[in-house]
């Protein structure tokens, strides 16, 4: 089977004015739509042709001759789940199972707020900043250029892309505001906490 770009679950101009419907057809419809291709054009023909996204992320993770085909698989699924953790009038502070993990975890909402802010912002160069549920516990971790939790055991509940393009027409070289406005505006919680419960 072939993979296709999967659409965004909101029009292009919905989380306007704190991402533009300019940085969401440029990421969504040439970034993403690229990963999509490439990975496409890389397991035709071989027997990754068949398998499931996850199947193919978790089969050539760490097998530095298909490095190819794991850096666009990864960025399919992590930007296809990066548009899901952001939704319209987001922002602001969970609630329900989410909540309680984090405060159970974290101490409090500050404190959470504070290191994922932090690893979003320390990530050195390309990458990404995640929720994720390591056993039962919730950890914050962030991973270089398309690495994903899901190639180290890990369930993700939540992530921000801190690649350049997905905030560089709005924000410049602002990362920290990008953050900012990321958890005060667009977190989605509810797929924060669906993800938690599945």
């Amino acid at each position: 089977m072939s993979f296709t770009l999967p659409e965004l679950p909101y029009a292009p101009n919905a989380l306007e004015p704190h991402i533009s419907a300019n940085t969401l057809g440029f990421h969504h419809g040439k970034h993403h739509q690229a990963y999509v291709t490439n990975l496409n054009n890389l397991i035709e023909g071989t027997e990754l042709a068949s398998q499931t996204l996850e199947e193919i992320i978790q089969a050539v993770a760490g097998d530095a001759s298909k490095a190819g085909i794991f850096n666009n698989a990864a960025q399919v699924w992590n930007h296809t789940f990066y548009w899901h953790s952001m939704k319209p009038n987001g922002g602001g502070e969970p609630t329900g199972a989410i909540a309680a993990k984090i405060k159970e975890v974290f101490g409090d909402f500050e404190a959470f707020l504070k290191e994922f802010k932090t690893a979003g912002a320390t990530q050195f160069g390309s990458g990404w900043a995640w929720l994720v549920l390591e056993g039962d516990t919730l950890k914050i971790t962030k991973t270089p250029n398309a690495d994903t939790p899901l190639a180290h055991g890990q369930k993700a509940i939540l992530t921000v892309d801190v690649w350049e393009h997905a905030y560089y027409l709005d924000y410049q070289n602002r990362r920290p505001d990008y953050l900012e406005t990321f958890f005060k505006h667009l977190v989605n919680w509810d797929f924060a906490n669906a993800n938690l419960s599945a």
